[in-house]
């Protein structure tokens, strides 16, 4: 049953990856990159109870906090770059 679900969480990664390749816009693709995130934590702390050794929730939860903090940097600095561009580029991308 624990390898049905790591199937599962992989089968769930690749669909996100495949999203983030060819998401319609920006903000679906960074979603798409923390889902793949977020899914790769579940996917180590799986492994970690599977084989049996607990260091590796350390390490999902150490990715789950670099995770977060850039997906956050990254939604800051497409922030920052969309208030600094000019008017008239921003008419002409919509």
């Amino acid at each position: 049953m624990l390898l049905a679900a790591i199937l599962a969480v992989f089968v769930i990664m690749l669909l996100a990856l495949l999203r983030a390749f060819l998401g319609p816009g920006l903000y679906d693709r960074i979603l798409a990159v923390n889902l793949f995130g977020t899914k790769t934590v579940l996917f180590i702390a799986l492994l970690g109870f599977l084989s049996g050794h607990g260091y590796f929730l350390d390490i999902a939860l150490l990715y789950a906090l670099l995770n977060f903090v850039s997906i956050v940097g990254v939604l800051r600095f497409v922030e920052y770059q969309q208030q600094t561009q000019p008017k008239a580029d921003k008419e002409e991308k919509l």
